[in-house]
């Protein structure tokens, strides 16, 4: 039988279309009741493992699970009972260091592990440690413990310089920051996959999440134990610090540079849709940042840090969803790629759809993808800036590269010139 999308033969007892993934025993035709990295989970789920470690879920997801679960259990049990130093410190490196672990256990950076640990931990960790710096020695009282605002509690109110600061300049730069190493690693040959973008955009947002907490809290590492009176307050600081905040970070991070990567042979680069991508980053931590500043000013500081925490477990959520959108559809989307370039060959041109920048059966008279005339498109969008192509006339065949002979109707331009176009 035929797949519906990309028109593969099919076994009769095929489950799913084994070039671009489709479910054809049912009528989930964009398949959002199961996610291509994890089938049995539908793409809108809330499960982190599968969100953040993609590669490695299929074969040994428990001991990610299990390893994050007991990173969080120390940091808070050590909080709990007035070992601080300890609970930051773990805190801030779990998440990462867990992380890193993964990268090697999936073998991601192919045998290239400095380059990767330099550019997208390193490197990041060594910006975040200079501008956390910096800025903290801006801060004013509101900014004493976590940024919560716990000296202004219960009578203090906000000002505007620090509203400034901590909800527009720290996001904004700090992003901006975070985006420099994963982009310089995306550019490689070898890690220009979306999926390589959007770990690297990962790991370097939790690897700022790191350095930032050991900053800010320096002297809660150097200060030793400050006893059991407020565990509440000390366990939902360090939730917050080391692991809400990371997910934030790291996953914000991760969808613009996935959007750098793009999708197939090659990065994208600075397009709209990376664009787009920097954009939905920060806008995510400035609305973290705001919530947080906001919410030191309750009246009770362990009431501010738990409201903290219950504003960046929506933020994150919001974020892990659509993290799981953007690689859900660009796998899909990766698989139509690769049937379209068997049937022109490694040494054929591909041509690309210029609304939805995906590749074009040869031939083709619409996009499969997102429905859109190529005939149009051709119209609207010269092959070099120059005149459009005559309509009158039969159409010609197109050649091996995707373009049409002179007289008729073209399709989309070529990949190359494509990609040169966007950059």
């Amino acid at each position: 039988m035929p797949c519906p999308r990309c028109q593969t033969d099919l076994p009769e007892v095929a489950h799913y279309c084994h070039h671009c993934g489709l479910d054809v025993r049912s009528n989930d035709v964009t398949r959002r009741k199961s996610f291509a990295v994890k089938p049995d989970e539908p793409v809108a789920s809330f499960s982190l493992v599968s969100t953040i470690m993609p590669r490695g879920v299929t074969e040994h997801p428990q001991t990610y699970r299990l390893a994050l679960l007991i990173a969080l259990t120390l940091a808070l049990g050590t909080a709990i009972f007035g070992a601080l130093p300890l609970a930051v410190m773990i805190a801030a490196f779990a998440i990462p260091v867990v992380y890193i672990v993964y990268l090697y256990d999936v073998n991601l950076w192919e045998d290239e592990p400095v380059p990767v640990v330099a550019l997208a931990f390193g490197l990041t960790g060594v910006l975040a440690l200079v501008f956390t710096l910096i800025w903290t020695m801006l801060r004013g009282a509101t900014f004493s413990v976590g940024d919560l605002g716990l000296e202004a509690s219960g009578g203090g109110a906000p000002e505007v310089t620090d509203f400034l600061l901590a909800a527009l300049l720290v996001p904004v730069v700090g992003e901006v920051l975070r985006q420099i190493g994963p982009v310089l690693l995306a550019r490689r040959r070898e890690f220009d996959d979306l999926m390589d973008g959007l770990t690297f955009g990962i790991i370097s947002g939790v690897a700022f999440a790191a350095f930032d907490t050991l900053v800010k809290h320096w002297d809660l590492v150097v200060g030793g134990g400050r006893g059991v009176d407020e565990p509440g307050l000390w366990a939902s600081l360090i939730f917050l610090e080391g692991f809400v905040k990371p997910i934030i970070m790291g996953t914000a991070t991760g969808i613009a540079v996935a959007e750098f990567s793009g999708l197939g042979r090659g990065y994208d680069g600075f397009t709209p849709r990376y664009a787009r991508g920097v954009a939905e980053a920060v806008i995510a931590n400035v609305l973290y940042g705001a919530g947080v500043y906001f919410c030191g000013f309750a009246p009770d500081p362990t009431l501010g840090v738990i409201l903290s925490v219950v504003w960046g477990l929506l933020i994150a959520a919001v974020l892990i969803l659509r993290v799981r959108n953007v690689l859900h559809h660009g796998l899909m989307e990766a698989a139509l790629e690769a049937e379209a370039r068997e049937v022109v060959g490694e040494t054929g041109e591909l041509a690309f759809c210029r609304r939805c920048e995906m590749p074009l059966v040869p031939g083709a008279g619409f996009c499969n993808a997102c429905g859109a005339a190529i005939k149009v498109q051709h119209r609207l969008h010269g092959r070099t800036g120059g005149t459009p192509a005559p309509s009158d006339g039969p159409p010609a065949e197109p050649t091996a590269g995707g373009t049409a002979a002179p007289g008729g109707t073209a399709t989309a331009v070529s990949t190359e010139t494509a990609r040169e176009e966007e950059r």
